[in-house]
């Protein structure tokens, strides 16, 4: 039953965030005349553009489409924070990375490019790319603002 409520929430934000995913559908296309190749990975629940010919390297998510310059998401890169030169991190998972993307746009929907902007773009300043930084990390943590966690009650009335 979990596996089920698990599927209907992901079915749920994909249905949500499907402008996004619309726009990284044409965006996408438009490179198979330069010889992109399209995949669905389950797990990053994500149509995956390959050979991605344009950019500085790396990838980037659209709703449910990763576009990515190389052949395989299951590659090692630098954190944000790490290239930035403000501390010295190991390398993480760029399929982690793109998935912790994927999880917020699925929560955010057509919300997510307008505040992924406001919060300062492809930066080290944006709060998303530090959360996915983090969720590549350790494998929780891809959601860019902190839970508010309820203080233990002082027994007090």
């Amino acid at each position: 039953m979990q596996a089920m409520a698990r599927f209907g929430l992901f079915g749920l934000g994909a249905l949500w965030t499907l402008p996004n995913t619309l726009i990284g559908l044409l965006v996408g296309g438009l490179g198979f005349a330069f010889g992109v190749r399209a995949r669905w990975s389950a797990s990053e629940f994500a149509l995956v553009f390959r050979h991605w010919p344009w950019g500085a390297g790396g990838a980037l998510t659209l709703g449910n489409v990763i576009l990515h310059t190389g052949n395989d998401l299951d590659v090692r890169c630098l954190t944000y924070a790490h290239r930035a030169g403000l501390c010295t991190e190991a390398s993480v998972s760029l399929a982690d990375h793109e998935r912790a993307h994927v999880y917020q746009y699925m929560v955010l929907g057509p919300l997510f490019l307008p505040l992924y902007l406001l919060c300062g773009g492809i930066s080290v300043r944006n709060r998303f790319e530090r959360a996915a930084d983090a969720y590549a990390q350790r494998g929780h943590g891809w959601w860019p603002w902190p839970s508010r966690r309820r203080l233990p009650e002082s027994g007090r009335e």
